[in-house]
């Protein structure tokens, strides 16, 4: 009888064991599938076209890539570089402070170089502005719009350019400019005039004498 009942509970033992592992298995497989049904699902969606709003009965137009040029930054206009330095002037005078020199609204290339001398100072050069036909005396250390005067040589001036581009770089550069040639004109005029200067001067001297007693 005892053992009788050791197999009967052994026996139902081993069925309930037997079920227990049947349901695991089970719910294992199903979770498999769905997971295999998932990935199934995720991959035609990657796959399936997105229209991203985009009417289909419109013809499809590839976008245009903009291509941004980077250039040099223009100066104004000379009109537009004096009335600023008159705005600047005047806020200057009014706030009791040194005042720019007219050269600050002047470009390096609309300068020449006329001469250059020496004074207590040190050394100077005149320089003429082009555009307005005015002349002006500059030492080292003073500014143009687009530029600065570094030092004066014998024959040429040694500049510190400054360029501005469009995206915000700031580049320098040194530019030199030669003295003015004379004009081949100017210096025929010359010539010519000096032996006036001189039959008028000692024709003075010859009506001094005569007038000697």
């Amino acid at each position: 009888m005892q053992h009788s009942k050791v197999y009967k509970y052994g026996f139902a033992s081993l069925v309930l064991v037997l079920s227990v592992t049947g349901l695991v298995l089970r719910g294992q497989v199903k979770d498999d599938k769905k997971s295999e049904a998932d990935a199934k699902k995720s991959e035609a969606t990657a796959k399936k076209p997105v229209r991203n709003g985009r009417d289909p009965f419109v013809p499809y137009r590839a976008s245009v890539a903009v291509v941004k040029r980077v250039g040099t930054v223009s100066a104004p206009s000379i009109q537009e570089r004096i009335e600023q330095y008159r705005a600047q002037r005047l806020a200057a005078i009014n706030a009791h402070l040194t005042a720019p020199k007219p050269t600050t609204a002047l470009l390096l290339s609309e300068i020449q170089v006329v001469g250059i001398s020496r004074t207590p100072r040190g050394y100077a050069a005149i320089v003429e502005a082009t555009p307005i036909k005015l002349s002006y005396t500059i030492y080292p250390g003073e500014r143009l719009y687009d530029g600065q005067l570094v030092a004066i040589e014998d024959t040429r001036l040694v500049f510190r350019r400054e360029i501005v581009w469009s995206d915000g770089r700031h580049e320098r550069t040194v530019e030199m400019k030669a003295l003015r040639q004379q004009n081949p004109f100017d210096a025929m005029t010359a010539v010519k005039a000096a032996p006036a200067v001189e039959v008028d001067k000692k024709a003075d001297d010859k009506g001094s004498a005569t007038s000697k007693p």
